[in-house]
């Protein structure tokens, strides 16, 4: 396994754009919200230490992972944020259900990236249990939240 015994989540705040001007927008599925709670806390926590002001942090909650390219999409166009970041987690179950909702998610976000002016990142946990989920969203290989961050303050600059 390609994460195994690593914590992705480190980055060095003094590579990253200024962020104090930025507006970030969090659209986050309210299922699973052990993960994507965590998810955001990482995510917020990180915005803030890199200089986004708390007045600065948009969040709206949507259902559930499908829900978020639509969610992003009229983020965008309300509060005209620098970057959003969509948060969710998917959990394989027993039927295809989890392959449909993934692949649209990620189709969905890539299409507001190809389309829009307004990058959009992808925070979505696709993992096939419980345990992967609770590993990457503040366990043992860091905070995906985290990553999403700077990786939005990355793209918001460009």
């Amino acid at each position: 396994m390609a994460t195994a015994g690593k914590n992705l989540s480190d980055y060095d705040k003094d590579e990253l754009p200024d962020a104090r001007q930025m507006r970030i927008g969090l659209v986050v599925s309210q299922w699973n919200p052990e993960i994507t709670e965590a998810l955001y806390q990482g995510a917020r926590s990180t915005l803030l230490e890199c200089g986004v002001s708390d007045g600065n942090l948009l969040r709206w909650d949507v259902p559930g992972s499908f829900e978020l390219p639509f969610g992003c999409k009229k983020m965008i166009h309300r509060e005209q944020p620098d970057a959003v970041i969509a948060i969710g987690s998917v959990i394989r179950g027993e039927t295809p259900h989890f392959d449909f909702v993934c692949q649209a998610t990620a189709q969905g976000i890539q299409e507001l990236n190809l389309r829009g002016e307004v990058p959009v990142i992808f925070c979505v946990l696709t993992d096939n249990t419980l345990q992967q989920a609770r590993d990457r969203s503040g366990g043992r290989h860091g905070n995906k939240g985290a990553e999403a961050a700077v990786a939005a303050l990355k793209m918001a600059a460009l």
